[in-house]
């Protein structure tokens, strides 16, 4: 059904996560395994290629915590603000595609970072002959039913009872509509399938998944920890890169994507930024995919003078399409001059910018070649780069 329609997720990050017991800062932006909740949440949706588009909505006030991912990808769009309640704040987002209406939107809540292509596959694939599209989960439990929370006041029957889960999936028009009607009436709707039910729309089943968890109290967050730590059908590889580039007449080198003052400049096709090339060849040699020049051929005059960040950006988002994740990138600089120090700081908050990844992924160190070989003839700089990223086990 997905080939020829527009697809984009919608994903409702407003809230401020109070259940969690985490004062000040709200759930979205605390970190699972090093990384931060939201910033999970957007990688395993853009990892889905039949989406088009993530929209991210935020609260006010979110907008620093938000740039702070550092997340690079040319399908994330610019967060919309929310509002106060998520029913708000899911309307807000859906104005926001109003312009440029997809055939279909997923509303995604930004606390479940655990979903993946195969349940979006089946929301997508019941939205065939429906309005609206719910992935659920088989109730297991004897549910009991009470009305003072004292009391049993009866057993429901749970053949049928199923668990909602996100992303929910609607054709624009109709969800959109049903949410202008609803913003009338009061808050009280859960979901959006809740909204879909009220208007009179025909919302399908489709099979959820039980590892696709909403982190909602504290206990969520270990939860969350021990499912990373598991490796689910994950496996670890490393990469390695090597760059050199000899300097000519100028005033400064690019290195990490930092321009540093120099009596010379390094030669080469792009900006011979031989710390991105290094890194973006160790990513390329993780993934098992050639290198630059197979991705970027110095053959090709577009990439002429390129800025770097491009190569970096490229294999990064390689690892993503793929379903994995850069766990990992260590660069060693080469070289007697300029000093790397004063500059290091700058060129790993770069480098985690353009990778989308947190700083703390990110190594940088330098070293001279106590004036042996060209790098110590002051002829050039070398980088040697490892890359460490996870992928789904094949």
């Amino acid at each position: 059904m997905s080939e020829d329609k527009s697809i984009v997720a919608l994903v409702v990050a407003a809230g401020r996560g109070e259940r969690v017991g985490a004062a000040g800062l709200p759930k979205q932006y605390r970190n699972v395994a090093g990384e931060p909740l939201l910033t999970m949440t957007l990688k395993a949706l853009l990892a889905v290629r039949a989406i088009d588009r993530v929209v991210p909505v935020i609260g006010a006030g979110q907008e620093e915590m938000f740039a702070g991912l550092a997340l690079s990808d040319a399908r994330l769009s610019a967060p919309v603000i929310g509002g106060e309640t998520r029913q708000v704040s899911v309307l807000k987002g859906l104005e926001a595609l109003a312009g440029q209406p997809p055939d279909i939107v997923l509303i995604h809540d930004g606390a479940r970072p655990f979903v993946d292509a195969a349940l979006i596959g089946n929301v997508i694939e019941a939205l065939a002959d429906a309005d609206g599209a719910l992935p659920v989960t088989l109730v297991t439990d004897t549910i009991k039913r009470s009305v003072d929370g004292k009391t049993v006041g009866g057993t429901e029957d749970r053949t049928q009872l199923f668990a909602a889960q996100t992303p929910q999936g609607f054709h624009f028009s109709a969800i959109y509509n049903a949410h202008r009607r609803a913003i009338e009436m009061s808050d009280g709707f859960t979901d959006d399938a809740a909204i879909a039910e009220w208007a009179g729309l025909s919302v399908a089943l489709a099979q959820g998944n039980t590892r696709n968890i909403k982190i909602t109290l504290p206990g969520d967050f270990e939860r969350a920890e021990r499912m990373m730590s598991e490796g689910q059908a994950m496996e670890t590889r490393v990469g390695s890169g090597y760059d050199v580039h000899a300097f000519a007449e100028g005033d400064a080198v690019v290195l990490g994507n930092i321009a540093i003052p120099h009596t010379a400049r390094l030669k080469g096709h792009s900006d011979a930024d031989v710390v991105l090339h290094a890194l973006s060849d160790a990513i390329y040699g993780a993934l098992a995919d050639g290198d630059i020049g197979k991705h970027f051929p110095p053959s090709d005059v577009e990439w002429k003078d390129a800025d770097s960040s491009i190569f970096l950006e490229h294999a990064a988002n390689l690892v993503r399409q793929r379903g994995g994740r850069l766990v990992h990138m260590d660069a060693t600089i080469i070289c007697e001059y300029p000093k790397i120090g004063p500059h290091v700081d700058a060129m790993r908050a770069r480098i985690a910018e353009i990778a989308g990844v947190s700083v703390d992924r990110v190594a940088i160190k330098a070293t001279t070649s106590e004036r042996l070989g060209f790098t110590g003839r002051e002829e050039g700089i070398a980088a040697q780069a490892v890359a460490t990223i996870e992928l789904p086990r094949s």
